[in-house]
């Protein structure tokens, strides 16, 4: 449950509405859609902000280049630094490109072939490094002292986790007001943003993280009070491999989270061939972790109108032709 206020020095949902200014014609207001499958199988009114449609295909574009638009001229012109598996990788380089910034560019040497391309394509100077072995916080430290370059962190910085929070703000004003909002969660940049704009907005709204089965961390942190790492985890969700919550986002998921759940890499793939099939959209596996939850029943959600943040669609199409033709549900493919 969450408890008392957190500290004055993070951030709060004035800087997610000056994120909104920040980013104001320049990320796309993205889509917020429904299903009839959907509210059928949950008994809910369930609304999908497809954040799989932003610039570079996911979320992270929104805290990226809010973040960078928030560096001073003589920063941005020692360019910028960052770790990522790949979603916040390709936010960086497009970010940096929008803004005449050179970006470096921390990858794991398993990230997807498709991911590091984009972020190639965008302009990022990818570095790589194997995660299972190697401290990316380091490697990141040894380049910045090279490089003397802005380091912005996936999740853990003010400016990141306001500009993810504009996807929650944009989704309040679109459907109104929500009984649930469920939220991917990997590092917590997401999660922490859209719960500082639903408790700002709709105080009454209950904030639930969505995590894969594999990698708990955040679920073990909650519950016990103090951020829990772990082992680097194994699952598709390859967006949400985080070993720990941050310094930032963790009070902030404390204060504002009423819980967290998990799903497995099973479940995932159900929901992204149920995206492809009922809603014709792509959705890569860790972009469906919300909705996984919802869709998988993991609460009662019945006569509730419930929000989803559906986080990215960037996936290695070769995995994505592997899920499509796996088991999954035997019904037709007609719209939703």
């Amino acid at each position: 449950m969450p408890t008392a206020s957190p500290t004055p020095d993070l951030p709060t949902f004035a800087h997610v509405q000056r994120a909104a200014q920040v980013l104001q014609g320049v990320a796309h207001r993205t889509p917020v859609m429904t299903s009839a499958t959907a509210d059928e199988r949950t008994g809910a009114r369930v609304f999908f902000k497809c954040e799989n449609f932003q610039r570079m295909g996911a979320f992270k574009f929104r805290g990226a280049y809010n973040a960078i638009a928030n560096l001073d001229q003589a920063r941005k012109r020692a360019g910028v630094l960052t770790f990522s598996s790949g979603n916040h990788a390709q936010a960086i380089a497009l970010a940096a490109r929008l803004q005449g910034v050179a970006a470096t560019i921390i990858m794991p040497h398993d990230a997807p072939a498709a991911k590091r391309a984009a972020t190639e394509g965008y302009g990022g100077k990818v570095v790589v490094y194997d995660r299972y072995r190697q401290d990316r916080e380091e490697v990141a430290r040894r380049l910045q002292a090279e490089s003397g370059a802005a380091l912005i962190p996936p999740y853990d910085h003010e400016h990141v986790i306001a500009g993810q929070g504009t996807a929650a703000l944009e989704l309040f004003e679109e459907a109104g007001a929500l009984d649930y909002l469920f939220v991917c969660l990997g590092g917590g940049g997401l999660l922490a943003g859209c719960a500082l704009a639903a408790k700002a907005l709709h105080p009454q709204c209950t904030v639930i993280g969505v995590e894969p089965e594999a990698g708990n961390d955040g679920q073990q942190s909650l519950r016990k009070g103090e951020v829990v790492r772990i082992p680097t985890p194994k699952s598709i969700a390859d967006g949400a491999l985080t070993t720990h919550l941050g310094r930032l986002t963790f009070p902030i998921i404390q204060h504002n989270v009423a819980d967290i759940l998990t799903v497995t890499d099973a479940q995932l793939e159900n929901s992204v061939r149920f995206f492809a099939e009922r809603m014709k959209m792509v959705v890569e596996p860790t972009g469906t972790l919300a909705a996984t939850a919802v869709l998988e029943q993991s609460l009662d959600l019945r006569g509730k109108r419930v929000g989803v943040v559906i986080s990215g669609g960037n996936v290695d199409l070769k995995a994505y032709a592997r899920i499509l033709a796996g088991p999954g549900d035997q019904t037709d493919s007609r719209a939703a």
